[in-house]
């Protein structure tokens, strides 16, 4: 078989990303009446990409404010774009939220709110409930980071100690019409966890909240504490009322892009293997993924090569050491350490958002001779691993992936590429 690997691993990247963009997914769900006062909303980090398309599909009156990622935004001429910060919130973020709340409430029955979510949404729309500072989430969203929290842990936690997460903001909309329109980044795609659940009911409570904070021993000052024992932080609940006018849709899923990818790959005449939303410390997942490309190599199960491994979801970090690096460049770090050069396999992982983690990078590939090149230079995987410097193993290789952001976020891509070896 003739291809090359590093192309085709970035063709499955690129396409899994296409297939879950605003311009491909949002605008078939939009409402077929224009008519009336349409406010529009969105937080994320495709919220721009997703005003976009509302502004070039929409043939009414329209208006509004979105909030995204900074250098995620866009020219849009009637909804507002405003940039803040992720993963950790910032003043911006505050701002935004603040107007975003203003803007939807006092609404009317005839009113109708379009809202735009996707990943990144939960940072970016950052309004501390009452009592709480913005020092003291940024404090907890950090440790949170830190800790190897789920995304459903972290986000219980941002939904107590917020004033518009959890349902509030449809209840601050309440008695307009609201159409949620979501782009889904989480495993399960669980609408309550997506950006933590603006416009839907939350089934987790503030005592979950303290559990979580406890379980990571994760400090928090009094007054937090405090309040999260109040009654008063508790998130708009299932049956509420005011969700009775709220409208909750997906648009896209990774699921979605796992599937455009496998279908590259038959078309490319290998045979796909879909492991699914994986949740997980990345170092841990890679070495199952390691497991299974062994026995493929080995022993033809549970399918012979020439294939390719894909799966998504999002997978955590404990940070131990001091290197650079997001959950694609660790787990790609530990598939190499567990590897050690095995022949025949290459292998993409990256955020489909454009950014791994905090950097500049979206992930990184891994060839057969990654290890030794890496050896050569003097780096060793696994001392690497324990400083968390997947960033900086791979761009000493020169094989980092630079994208820039991609305006859309299924979460992470990860594809393992495994041919046939011919026998010596």
């Amino acid at each position: 078989m003739s291809l090359d690997p590093q192309a085709l691993l970035r063709d499955l990247f690129a396409t899994a990303i296409a297939a879950a963009h605003p311009r491909q997914v949002l605008a078939d769900h939009l409402p077929a009446d224009c008519s009336g006062r349409v406010i529009v909303i969105g937080a994320g980090k495709a919220a721009a990409a997703m005003a976009e398309v509302i502004e070039r599909e929409w043939h009414g009156e329209i208006s509004g404010l979105v909030v995204t990622r900074y250098e995620h935004g866009a020219n849009c001429q009637k909804i507002e774009v405003v940039e803040a910060a992720h993963p950790v919130p910032d003043d911006a973020g505050e701002r935004v939220a603040r107007r975003v709340l203003e803007l939807v409430s006092n609404l009317s029955e005839s009113d109708r709110v379009i809202f735009l979510l996707s990943g990144g949404g939960s940072s970016l729309l950052a309004l501390p409930a009452e009592g709480i500072s913005l020092k003291d989430k940024q404090a907890i969203n950090k440790a949170l980071l830190k800790s190897g929290a789920t995304i459903g842990e972290m986000n219980c936690v941002r939904k107590h100690l917020s004033a518009i997460k959890g349902g509030r903001l449809a209840k601050a909309s309440w008695p307009a019409t609201v159409y949620t329109y979501a782009i889904s980044d989480v495993p399960g795609d669980e609408a309550t966890v997506i950006a933590s659940g603006p416009t839907v009911a939350d089934p987790t409570t503030s005592a979950e909240a303290l559990a979580i904070l406890a379980r990571y021993s994760i400090e928090v000052p009094a007054h937090v504490r405090a309040w999260l024992l109040d009654p008063r932080s508790e998130t708009v609940k299932p049956g509420d009322p005011c969700l009775s006018r709220s409208h909750f849709q997906l648009i896209a899923t990774p699921q979605q892009a796992l599937d455009a990818a496998a279908a590259k790959v038959r078309a490319a005449g290998l045979t796909p293997l879909i492991l699914g939303d994986l949740e997980g410390e990345s170092r841990e997942v890679a070495k199952v993924h390691a497991g299974i490309a062994k026995q493929i190599v080995l022993h033809g199960q549970p399918l012979a090569a020439p294939c390719v491994i894909l799966s998504g979801g999002e997978t955590t970090v404990t940070v131990r050491g001091n290197g650079r690096g997001g959950r694609n460049a660790e787990f790609l770090l530990s598939l190499t350490d567990s590897l050690k050069g095995l022949p025949g396999v290459w292998a993409l992982a990256g955020d489909t958002d454009g950014i791994d983690g905090s950097e500049d990078n979206a992930g990184a590939i891994m060839t057969p001779d990654s290890y030794a090149r890496a050896a050569r230079q003097g780096l060793s995987a696994s001392d690497e691993l324990d400083n968390n410097n997947g960033y900086g193993y791979f761009a000493a290789l020169d094989q980092l992936i630079v994208s820039g952001p991609t305006r859309t976020n299924v979460n992470d891509f990860r594809a393992i590429l495994i041919l046939e070896v011919p026998a010596k």
